[in-house]
């Protein structure tokens, strides 16, 4: 079995429950189609000058976490970071797993005890709401969903 990074992968085995999205399979499959999608414009706006195509997780996880709920069901949930910056996570069924925590290089994050947010606050900012839109339309293409 080919080995990840991110927090949780191990266990990252859940289906998707969206039929749209029958074709992604597992959260590391949908891993490997957002890793030729997560680019310099899908990140947020704020960490955009730090971004790199060796650090394609960094600012990316609102964007993701809810793509990530669209398919798969769930929670997302938000690790407070300090300086009011929230990293956002999945809990689907008991299966807790980040698709962008590699942008912390190893740093360890609590996956615990943190409270869950808020679809419509989180992708009713611009920013978050322009960048999850790119998301979508860009996996759909890869896709091949019209």
């Amino acid at each position: 079995m080919k080995t990840y990074d991110f927090y949780g992968w191990e266990r990252a085995n859940v289906l998707p429950i969206n039929p749209k999205y029958q074709k992604v399979g597992t959260p590391r499959d949908l891993y490997d189609l957002l890793s030729n999608i997560w680019c310099r414009y899908s990140c947020s706006s704020r960490m955009r000058p730090t971004w790199s195509e060796d650090n394609k997780t960094l600012g990316q996880c609102t964007i993701t976490s809810f793509l990530v709920q669209d398919i798969f069901g769930g929670k997302v949930y938000g690790i407070d970071l300090g300086g009011g910056a929230v990293h956002c996570y999945n809990d689907v069924n008991g299966c807790v797993f980040d698709l962008t925590s590699e942008q912390f290089g190893g740093k360890p994050l609590v996956y615990e005890n943190n409270p869950e947010q808020d679809r419509e606050s989180k992708l009713g900012i611009a920013d978050n709401c322009e960048r999850y839109s790119y998301l979508v339309a860009a996996l759909d293409k890869a896709l091949g969903i019209e």
